[in-house]
């Protein structure tokens, strides 16, 4: 198993818990997207924390969404999660060049800058539930947690972190996510910010040779940590000829039929992983006749 999750409860219960290494699913993104290190950090930090979010659902088919909408350069990002550990998503601007924000630190809230998360889970029912809430940081991981809090009422911490090596490599990509129950007893919640205040950055533990397994350790390991799943995780779309013919086929008619007027063939990319398809003349006349 490559990258992975794992899920874990601590606290007789009152305290769930999941980490996660994506350094390769985060490379095939930086480099499928052709993403400036900033960038890599920011879209690989989603993936992470999108990832770990789709293990929390249950259902076969159900479906979770994140887009940051920021107004800073990278403009957007967008990650779609299931509940099997598969995982994608772009950013809006693969091109993000900025000052570090400190020697050694990309700068990802900067590059983000001030706007919106939006949750959106597709449980199979007739509306998908969606929550909202003010970026705090531009960070991610302070957004999640707060989104959590205010939209969830869930309290939460999560620590996500990239590292990008000086080849712009991914060389490091994970996090966690610790939530608090509603029944959690204020001992626990005392000694968990105690923990949490006094640990590594995810990225300086992973540097360090810690697995998912060894970080949630290093927080819970003195409140009687039990690990309770271990999921492989990748980045997967699926996308195919069938799926964006259908997409055409939801177009207005008279743009459609533009198209067929050109006479040229037309080429549609995917945004999640930038595969191509192409459509023939012929092709586009047969969605239009089957509409």
């Amino acid at each position: 198993m490559n990258d992975y999750l794992i899920r874990g409860i601590a606290a007789n219960g009152t305290v769930r818990a999941f980490a996660i290494d994506t350094t390769e699913l985060v490379a095939h993104a930086a480099t499928i997207h052709e993403t400036y290190p900033v960038v890599t950090a920011a879209l690989g930090r989603t993936l992470s924390a999108g990832a770990m979010m789709g293990s929390m659902m249950k259902g076969k088919n159900d479906l979770i969404t994140l887009t940051i909408k920021g107004d800073g350069p990278i403009g957007s990002i967008t990650v779609t999660a299931d509940s099997h550990g598969n995982i994608k998503g772009f950013p809006g601007n693969n091109v993000v060049d900025i000052p570090l924000k400190r020697p050694g630190k990309l700068d990802v809230g900067g590059a983000i800058g001030n706007g919106t998360l939006t949750v959106v889970m597709d449980l199979g029912l007739a509306e998908p539930y969606n929550g909202m809430v003010e970026l705090q940081t531009g960070e991610i991981g302070d957004d999640l947690a707060y989104y959590y809090t205010v939209s969830e009422q869930t309290p939460s911490a999560v620590g996500l972190g990239v590292m990008v090596d000086t080849d712009w490599s991914v060389k490091h990509s994970g996090g966690f996510i610790i939530q608090m129950m509603p029944d959690v007893q204020e001992e626990t919640i005392a000694a968990l910010e105690s923990k949490l205040a006094g640990i590594s950055s995810v990225t300086d533990m992973m540097e360090d040779g810690m697995s998912p397994e060894d970080m949630l350790t290093a927080i819970l390991g003195d409140l009687g940590l039990e690990i309770t799943e271990k999921q492989e995780v990748r980045f997967y779309c699926n996308c195919d000829k069938d799926r964006v013919s259908a997409s055409l086929a939801t177009i207005q008619t008279s743009d459609l039929q533009e198209m067929i007027d050109d006479g040229e063939d037309i080429e549609v990319k995917c945004y999640f992983c930038n595969s191509t398809y192409n459509f023939s003349v012929d092709e586009l006349r047969e969605i239009l006749s089957n509409r």
